[in-house]
C-alpha cells in the first residue's frame, strides 16, 4: 500500500512589467483621484504589460526565477499548472505555450481557470499530485494580463487591476510539510457579479458586442465586496478547524490582494495581527490569480518566511469562487543535489 507523500516549496519567483501606472496618471484622464482610489482600495499604482509582454512571457520569467531558486532545470519538471483567466489565446492552452517556451520536455501541462482564486486551487492540486506519487516536481504559476480586458474609461474597474506573474516549485519531502487543510468553494449563482460577457462560445465577439463593451471585464463591486468579506473569514475558519490549530499558529497570512479594506477586515476578524499579514496591493493592484504568488515570493525574498513556517493562503474571485489552504513548509531545506532526480515519480520515493 502506497504511503501519501508530503510536499514543500523549494523555489519561488515573480515578474511584474516595467511600466508603472500611478493613480495620478489615471486621474489625468478619468474622473478620479489618488485619494479616491486609495480610500476605497488601498491601491497606489499598478504594473501594466508592454506591447511585447503576455501571460505566457511573464509566466516564463517568473518560472525561470523559481526554478533557479529551486536548483532545477525545466527538464526536471513533471507537471506545470497555470492559473489564469487571461491566457494568450482561448486555445491552445497557455500552459502548453509555457511548457514549450521553458523547454520542459518531460512535463505535462494544464491551465486552471478559477479567477483570482486560481493559484490556491493550483497549489492544492499540485500537492495532491505529489502526495499520490503521480508527480515529483511541479511548477505552479499564477499569471494575468488583465489590462487587455479592461475598459480604460471605466473607473470602477480599470483603477483596480494590474498585470504580473508569480511561480513556485513544489517537491516531495519526508519532513512534515505541505497542505495541512484546504477548502475549495464555488457559488455560480453569483457569476454575473464579475464577468466578461463576450469572448466565449455563448456570446462570441462581434462588432455589436464590442461596440457595447461586452468584451471588457465588468464587476458589481458592492456585491463582490460583500462576498469577499464573508468568504475569506469563513474559509479561513474552516481550514483552521480542519487542521486543529488556531490563528495564533499561523506564521504568515497571504491573502488575495484585491482591496486593502477586505484584507484588514479578514485579518481583524480572524485575530491575526497585521505584522503577520502580507499586503502589497498598494504597489501592484489586483493582479487576479497572480496576487498570492507575487506576495508569497516577495515575502520569501524579504526574509519574512522561515523554514517550518505555517502559511495561510486565502483567495476569492470570479465564479464566484473562494479557496483557503494552510501550507506548512519543510523545516529543513531540500539539498540541491537531491532535487534533480529523474526516476519515474511513481517509484522515486522521497527526495528529502
Amino acid at each position: 500500500m502506497n504511503t501519501l507523500r508530503n510536499s514543500t516549496i523549494t523555489g519561488w519567483g515573480f515578474y511584474a512589467p516595467e511600466r508603472v501606472v500611478t493613480n495620478d496618471e489615471l486621474a489625468e484622464r478619468l474622473d478620479t483621484s489618488d485619494e479616491w482610489i486609495r480610500t476605497r482600495s488601498g491601491i497606489g499604482e499598478r504594473h501594466i504589460a508592454g506591447p511585447d509582454e503576455f501571460t505566457s512571457t511573464m509566466s516564463v520569467r517568473a518560472a525561470e526565477r523559481a526554478m533557479e531558486r529551486a536548483g532545477i532545470t525545466a527538464h526536471d519538471l513533471d507537471l506545470i499548472l497555470v492559473a489564469t483567466s487571461s491566457p494568450d489565446y482561448l486555445t491552445p492552452p497557455v500552459s502548453s505555450q509555457i511548457q514549450d517556451m521553458l523547454g520542459a520536455d518531460r512535463a505535462g501541462a494544464m491551465s486552471l481557470v478559477v479567477g483570482c482564486t486560481g493559484f490556491v486551487y493550483a497549489v492544492v492540486t499540485a500537492h495532491q499530485f505529489i502526495a499520490t506519487g503521480a508527480a515529483s516536481t511541479v511548477l505552479v504559476i499564477g499569471a494575468e494580463t488583465i489590462s487587455r480586458n479592461l475598459n480604460w474609461e471605466d473607473r470602477s474597474t480599470c483603477v483596480l487591476f494590474g498585470d504580473g506573474a508569480g511561480a513556485v516549485v513544489m517537491q516531495p519531502t519526508e519532513q512534515e510539510a505541505g497542505v495541512m487543510a484546504h477548502v475549495l468553494g464555488s457559488d455560480g449563482s453569483g457569476a454575473e457579479h464579475l464577468i466578461q460577457n463576450s469572448g466565449g462560445t455563448r456570446n462570441p465577439p462581434t462588432a455589436e458586442s464590442i461596440a457595447a463593451g461586452d468584451n471588457y471585464l465588468q464587476m458589481n463591486g458592492r456585491e463582490v465586496f460583500k462576498f469577499a468579506t464573508t468568504k475569506m473569514g469563513e474559509s479561513l475558519d474552516q481550514v483552521l478547524a480542519q487542521a486543529g490549530i488556531t490563528a495564533d499558529d499561523i506564521d504568515l497570512f497571504i491573502p488575495h490582494q484585491a482591496n486593502a479594506r477586505i484584507i484588514e477586515y479578514a485579518a481583524q476578524k480572524a485575530g491575526i495581527p497585521m505584522e503577520k499579514v502580507v499586503m502589497n496591493v498598494e504597489r501592484y493592484g489586483n493582479t487576479s490569480a497572480a496576487t498570492i504568488p507575487i506576495a508569497l515570493a516577495e515575502a520569501f525574498e524579504a526574509g519574512r518566511i522561515k523554514p517550518g513556517d505555517t502559511l495561510a493562503l486565502v483567495g476569492f474571485g470570479a465564479g464566484l469562487t473562494w479557496a483557503a489552504c494552510l501550507f506548512q513548509l519543510a523545516a529543513e531545506p531540500i539539498a540541491p543535489s537531491r532535487r534533480r532526480k529523474h526516476q519515474h515519480p511513481a517509484v522515486e520515493g522521497f527526495i528529502a
